[in-house]
């Protein structure tokens, strides 16, 4: 690696109220929320997110809004209460092999629909636990939407 590259590769940003890193991601805890075009109740409400657990990334910080966007990278500024520090990712497969452990030759224990919405567990470089509908297991990390490529959780 040159200099130039790892130079890019420092600290990464944190948020100016929180002093949580950016981009991270988090999940909408309302049923319902309004999404604006900026940071105030002034600010003209351009859509709803209406389903709860959704995973969303936070790309800013102001005062108490959250500038968010979902994974079609739509979005805009919601209040942080309408916001859960609980982790859930998108399926973006058909029918998403689960598996027992975090090996693709280890038993299939259930096949997620695309668009699931699931709770997110321990993360390994190349693998995620995760779980919904009553099923738990492993599966791909570049098959989930809502986690980064890099992160690793126990």
């Amino acid at each position: 690696m040159t200099s130039g590259a790892t130079a890019s590769l420092g600290a990464p940003e944190r948020g100016p109220v929180t002093n949580l890193p950016l981009p991270r991601y988090v999940s909408m805890k309302a049923n319902e929320g309004n999404v604006r075009r900026g940071p105030s109740l002034t600010h003209r409400i351009d859509w709803v997110f209406k389903r709860r657990d959704m995973p969303v990334q936070i790309t800013a910080e102001h005062g108490h809004w959250r500038r968010v966007q979902d994974r079609d990278g739509a979005g805009g500024w919601v209040h942080y209460a309408l916001l859960s520090g609980v982790r859930t990712v998108l399926v973006e497969k058909d029918m998403l092999a689960i598996h027992a452990r975090p090996d693709p030759s280890s038993p299939i224990k259930a096949a997620f629909e695309l668009g699931v919405v699931a709770r997110l567990g321990a993360c390994e470089p190349d693998w995620c636990q995760i779980s919904a509908g009553g099923y738990r297991g492993w599966a791909a990390k570049e098959d989930l939407w809502g986690v980064a490529p890099d992160e690793i959780r126990d």
